[in-house]
């Protein structure tokens, strides 16, 4: 049985929607600059931050404008809104689901809790309405009619992971359609958070150069809208042929030097779509731009691939690190690359890793020709997934 995407969206500081998002992508306009929207101690580290604030991200999802919903919902929102419009649902069919990743869930609203100076405002309280990562998925489903929702946080990987468990709940014909992805916002939790551990760049992230030396935050959503393949009527964007989960086990918040995690997702992945790792040709690779993280994707992709490694790129170099959206905003765009051929550039990248032979797509390349394309996500904890799409089927 096979599974077809039939809408997309997405939000990301490239821009609002799939084609301004592809337009960024091409053109490679560099959105990334300190924060304009988000109150913190680190705002001189350079963000991917999404051009609006929250009243304007409200009225762009023609909502009444409400301060205690949380941006991540607002995002998360107007990017399922694009999606659905774009597959022609109707969300409020009882065969209708939401998966939704994501790491921050209503954070950003939560962290106005606290003053400044650390002290609790305890009038502040009922801005916890909205903190936990199911509480958005809650809103959402409801702002859409939507009465089935699940909600994954299983942090960088978690977009990715809600785009199989969707293809999961299609195979097992618990829903007819799914409306899966990911969403995370910029807070103080996590560009504090990763800049204790030592992982933010000071200027843009450069993936898989030599010289990278962290990566950059960002936020935004990205969606896709699947159903079985043979109830499916008109056009479909690509077939989701192949998803695979794994957990190398090595470390909260590093992956094993030889990407073993990465490994057995990437390969469990392959299993299921029934097609040779020489098939594939693109990958849109995780590529955070820390030191230990493209070292092991590469360890990784030369263990599944040997020689043969297909064009490879990250796009987080505009992007940035979207956390929990990036599986889902990177599904997006290899949809968009294979249904267009097309490979994207790794931007940032300039000098070879000196411990492997292996680079990066340096040149943005249009009428390529091929049928099979994976996007890696890789998270913290371990938690790897990988999906495959094709042209075929």
């Amino acid at each position: 049985m096979g599974i077809a995407v039939t809408g997309l969206g997405v939000v990301s500081a490239l821009g609002f929607g799939t084609e301004a998002n592809l337009h960024g992508l091409g053109q490679e306009r560099m959105p990334i600059a300190p924060a304009a929207q988000l109150a913190g101690s680190h705002l001189s580290f350079p963000v991917a931050e999404v051009p609006a604030s929250n009243r304007q991200l409200s009225e762009r999802a023609a909502l009444r404008f409400h301060p205690n919903v949380p941006r991540t919902a607002l995002l998360g929102l107007i990017a399922c809104q694009e999606a659905i419009r774009d597959a022609g649902v109707a969300p409020a069919s009882e065969r209708v689901g939401l998966v939704l990743g994501t790491t921050t869930g209503g954070m950003d609203i939560t962290e106005r809790h606290f003053t400044l100076d650390g002290r609790v405002d305890e009038r502040r309280g009922y801005w916890l309405r909205y903190h936990g990562c199911g509480d958005v998925t809650a809103w959402i489903a409801n702002q859409l009619g939507i009465g089935y929702y699940d909600t994954l946080s299983t942090a960088c990987s978690s977009g990715a992971n809600a785009i199989m468990l969707g293809a999961i709940l299609l195979e097992q014909h618990r829903l007819d359609t799914v409306v899966c992805g990911g969403m995370d916002a910029l807070c103080r939790f996590t560009l504090n958070g990763f800049n204790s551990l030592g992982l933010i760049s000071s200027e843009p992230c450069k993936p898989f150069d030599a010289n990278r030396c962290g990566l950059t935050l960002g936020e935004g959503a990205g969606f896709i809208v699947i159903r079985r393949s043979d109830e499916v009527q008109g056009n479909t964007y690509s077939q989701l042929c192949g998803w695979g989960n794994a957990n190398d086990a090595y470390h909260q918040t590093g992956t094993s030097p030889e990407g073993r995690g990465a490994r057995m997702a990437m390969e469990a992945a392959l299993r299921k779509a029934g097609v040779e790792p020489n098939k594939i040709g693109y990958i849109n690779a995780h590529g955070t731009a820390t030191p230990t993280n493209d070292a092991s994707e590469v360890a990784a992709m030369l263990a599944v691939f040997g020689g043969e490694v297909p064009p490879f790129s990250s796009t987080k170099g505009l992007t940035g690190h979207t956390l929990g959206a990036a599986g889902g905003i990177e599904a997006v765009f290899t949809v968009k690359a294979l249904q267009q051929g097309y490979r994207y550039r790794n931007t940032g990248f300039s000098v070879p890793m000196p411990e492997v032979d292996l680079r990066p797509i340096t040149q943005q390349a249009c009428g390529c020709k091929y049928s099979y394309a994976m996007s890696n996500s890789f998270g913290f904890g371990g938690n790897c997934t990988s999906l495959i799409f094709s042209m075929e089927g």
